[in-house]
């Protein structure tokens, strides 16, 4: 009975100190800053300013005022010489791997925490490369998931990254985790591991997509490069099955990417609602019909297709069916996006990052202006389009008045050399400069 008075001091204090603690950090004043530019991108006009500063509020920008202004109290940070535009967006990535000659053999070698740990480096990369935001599409144990918390929480640096977990296909499809595996080993993988074979397993897997802490859904209704299958194109997932992945994703607020190389797996998936296709190699002139009255966007990833075929020149460096799929896909990625633009297909940015090293994505930007893309239109890929794709325009996408400030700086202007974004020689996000 005489525990009753102590607890109740203890709790007492507790809620004082809750109480202190909440008034320290309202009085706290929030910091601001400031960012002289020599030059602005406006990426929702579309135009290239002049000297400008970016007033910036705690983590969100305040105002963008026209010549360098000064602001009482401020810390200012003066880019004079810089071209500032806003952090970019990379919609479509894999930074809990790289691939290596020993990619294939290291699933029975390293285990999760070695991937886990390795992502920390190749997100740090992804940052200091400019991409302050990405939408990660698949990884094999959710660690994509551990290392998002683990950005938010502060405990490594890296890009906003949005998940989806593990990628949900069909038995011996693109996302089977044990593709090419001894029998004894490969087992039969079902919707708590992303594989589906019915309308019904397709929402079980949803559902566990969303127990998971998942941010969006990854489908692969056609083959694929990479894995040890045979076939790059075909269709492997029923128009019924991605209905039903689409609308139960629907339900719970997740977006739907669809990997897709084969026509006939780019038009079900279209026809099944998902918000963008992902590579379109083989995308034809039904498909962008498709995509343009589906309002489907386009994710190219043409450098992962060029790095592929140049990676499957090597001998021995894929295992022969996978070397045989990179020589297909290759020579044709680049000039269906060019094709896809010009049809007036929606398109965003993404690089299909962990097929080439982590931190060279602004490389894609070089090769959509040889697709035959403005310089203008691809860093809007990067921004305000993936922004959109995202769901995210309130927040991302644009250096604009109450947006998080995410900004990146180079030196000269990337309208007129827009290699010039693979030598970003600033970095901030929401507000903090990590480079």
């Amino acid at each position: 009975m005489r525990l009753l008075p102590i607890v109740a001091v203890i709790a007492s204090t507790l809620a004082l100190s809750a109480h202190a603690a909440e008034a320290d950090k309202a009085a706290a004043p929030v910091e601001i800053k400031t960012i002289h530019c020599g030059h602005l991108i406006d990426t929702e006009a579309g135009k290239l300013l002049g000297e400008s500063t970016i007033v910036i509020e705690g983590t969100r920008i305040k105002e963008v005022r026209h010549g360098k202004a000064e602001v009482a109290g401020a810390k200012s940070i003066d880019l004079p010489t810089s071209t500032c535009l806003p952090g970019l967006i990379d919609s479509h990535v894999h930074l809990t791997m790289e691939f290596s000659p020993t990619t294939y053999s290291d699933k029975f070698r390293l285990n999760t925490a070695d991937f886990a740990i390795r992502s920390t480096v190749y997100a740090k990369r992804t940052l200091d490369a400019g991409f302050t935001t990405v939408r990660n599409l698949a990884d094999f144990d959710n660690d994509s998931i551990a290392l998002r918390n683990a950005i938010n929480a502060g405990v490594v640096p890296g890009p906003r990254i949005f998940t989806a977990g593990k990628a949900i296909g069909s038995t011996g499809g693109h996302a089977d985790p044990t593709d090419g595996f001894r029998a004894d080993l490969a087992g039969d993988p079902g919707p708590k591991d992303g594989i589906i074979n019915s309308p019904e397993d397709a929402w079980k897997a949803v559902r566990q997509h969303y127990k998971d802490g998942a941010d969006a859904i990854k489908i692969m209704p056609s083959g694929g490069v990479l894995d040890e299958s045979t076939s790059v194109d075909n269709a492997q997932m029923t128009i019924e099955e991605i209905k039903a992945v689409v609308t139960a994703a629907h339900d719970y607020g997740f977006t739907v990417a669809a990997h897709a190389h084969g026509a006939e797996g780019i038009r079900r998936a279209i026809l099944g609602g998902v918000d963008s296709i992902e590579h379109g190699t083989y995308m034809d002139d039904a498909d962008m019909k498709l995509m343009k009255e589906h309002g489907t966007w386009l994710v190219p990833t043409i450098i992962a297709g060029k790095t592929a075929e140049e990676q499957a020149k090597i001998p021995g460096r894929y295992p022969p069916q996978v070397a045989a799929k990179a020589l297909l896909v290759g020579p044709i990625i680049q000039a269906t996006a060019g094709k896809a633009y010009k049809a007036g297909v929606k398109i965003a940015f993404g690089t299909d990052a962990a097929v080439y090293p982590h931190g060279r994505n602004a490389k894609e930007f070089v090769y959509m202006v040889e697709a035959g893309m403005p310089p203008m239109f691809v860093i809007q890929a990067a921004t305000t389009h993936a922004a959109q794709l995202l769901k995210k325009e309130k927040d991302l996408g644009s250096i604009a008045p109450g947006k998080f400030a995410d900004v990146i700086a180079v030196e000269g202007n990337p309208l007129d050399d827009v290699a010039l974004l693979q030598k970003v020689g600033f970095v901030m996000k929401a507000g903090v400069v990590y480079k």
